[in-house]
């Protein structure tokens, strides 16, 4: 069986995004529930690497390390604006339900 998707909302996003993915069952965790806020874009990347998440941001600087051909376990990037917070948990649900965290290796998944 396949691995399942684990999440690491960081902190450019609501965290209630991840306590209403926690309700669902979802292996999902925030920046907050770590005591991570204010560390650097590359100590959080490095956190959900280790912590064997996809990182789920709005911050641009993710798509810029992973531009650079680094490793990792995937992003999720989306916009803030216009992305309400059931658009995430929907939108993340779904990327969830559809890949295994095999799939996610190396890709970039945008919500537009």
């Amino acid at each position: 069986m396949a691995a399942v998707v684990r999440l690491y909302i960081d902190e450019n996003l609501d965290p209630v995004i991840a306590e209403q993915l926690q309700r669902r069952g979802f292996d999902v965790v925030s920046t907050r529930d770590v005591g991570a806020l204010g560390d650097s874009d590359p100590d959080q990347f490095e956190r959900a690497q280790v912590m064997g998440c996809a990182i789920v941001t709005s911050d641009a600087d993710f798509l810029r390390i992973a531009s650079r051909h680094v490793e990792h376990l995937g992003i999720i990037y989306g916009r803030q604006l216009g992305h309400s917070i059931g658009d995430w948990v929907t939108a993340l649900e779904l990327i969830c339900s559809v890949y295994s965290a095999e799939d996610m290796v190396n890709r970039v998944e945008y919500l537009w």
